[in-house]
């Protein structure tokens, strides 16, 4: 009896290389390590990048228990600039290069993709504040009370007090305009370019000196003794930096405050992820400290600089808890592709953190 042997592509054998230099063993028992399920996947990711990692998972062909240390050594090894130049990162970058991707006319594209997916699904990931950004783990383990502490240091830092007129760029489902009018008796403008998003603050803040708009950041005229914006830069795009720091300047009066809380890059970048811009963040772009500070020359006075960043992987691992737990609300309606897309999401930014 003969039997014909078995011989590793060369794709094969390049991807498994490729791992290896990050601590990752394709085939092995760690909970890092990947389980190819599909041949296919060795070729797949190495003409498609990133793009083509993130959809062959969603599509079932690789599975791994430890998901976020997975992509935390994967990004720590910078496998992502390892594999050859592909199309789509190639006509991400241009398009980048050739477009405004954040202009007004694309501005609702990710209300519509993502923050408009259903409000009584991020009901149950996040916490009863609805707060979509990074908590503040100091002395406490629970999301609900790292938020209220991360509202409470934005509300301390800009000072505010009985009167005190907020804008709110970007401001969600609310949670953060209600905190500040209930705690610290301020009248607040939020504004959202998500109808759902508007409909809910509105409604969560009914009763109190809180009004929610519909509008772009690029339409303000009032001017205000405060200004914040939370996870909001990460939607404006290093063409239209300079003009969202110029648009606070002019909204905000004359010895107010502005503080931004965003996640930044560790250098400049002139386009995000394909699979995240694909699926994700459509047009997102996440800017570095320098891109912003450069932004706010002649314009502001730097007086504080905080990095929240390490609390980033514990708030998305707790957002991939409520995730999981509450999935079987969503299974029939978004159905399992969806849910390893979700997935992918929340557990390798926790890993890039």
């Amino acid at each position: 009896m003969f039997k014909r042997p078995s011989f590793k592509s060369l794709a094969q054998t390049t991807i498994e290389d490729l791992f290896a230099s990050a601590e990752i063993r394709l085939g092995g028992d760690r909970p890092w390590d990947i389980r190819v399920h599909d041949e296919r996947f060795f070729r797949r990711i190495l003409t498609g990048g990133t793009l083509a990692f993130g959809e062959s998972y969603m599509d079932g062909w690789w599975d791994c228990d430890a998901l976020a240390e997975m992509c935390c050594r994967a990004i720590r090894a910078r496998l992502e600039e390892r594999v050859a130049l592909n199309p789509h990162t190639a006509l991400a970058f241009s398009a980048s290069l050739l477009f405004n991707l954040q202009s007004r006319n694309r501005a609702g594209v990710v209300a519509k993709r993502h923050y408009d997916i259903s409000n009584a699904f991020f009901e149950c990931m996040l916490d009863p504040a609805m707060q979509y950004s990074c908590a503040w783990f100091r002395g406490t383990d629970d999301l609900a009370q790292a938020q209220r502490e991360k509202m409470d240091l934005i509300c301390r830092k800009l000072g505010l007090n009985e009167g005190t007129r907020l804008l709110d760029i970007g401001c969600g489902w609310g949670g953060l305009a209600k905190h500040a009018a209930r705690n610290y008796g301020c009248h607040v403008v939020g504004i959202t370019v998500s109808e759902k998003q508007r409909s809910y603050a509105a409604e969560s803040c009914r009763g109190l000196p809180v009004k929610i708009l519909l509008q772009d950041y690029r339409d303000l005229t009032e001017r205000f003794d405060r200004i914040v914006s939370v996870g909001m830069l990460e939607h404006v795009g290093a063409k239209n930096y300079r003009r969202y720091m110029r648009t606070v300047f002019r909204s905000l009066r004359d010895g107010g405050v502005f503080l931004c809380q965003s996640i930044a890059g560790n250098w400049p970048s002139a386009y995000t992820d394909p699979w995240i811009t694909k699926y994700i963040f459509p047009n997102s772009m996440l800017p570095s400290a320098g891109q912003m500070a450069q932004a706010a020359e002649r314009l502001f006075v730097l007086e504080d600089l905080q990095n929240l960043g390490a609390d980033y992987e514990k708030t998305l691992l707790a957002w991939e808890r409520n995730f999981a737990r509450s999935w079987n609300r969503f299974e029939a309606r978004y159905g399992e592709r969806f849910y390893r897309m979700w997935r992918f999401y929340l557990l390798s930014c926790a890993g890039a953190f």
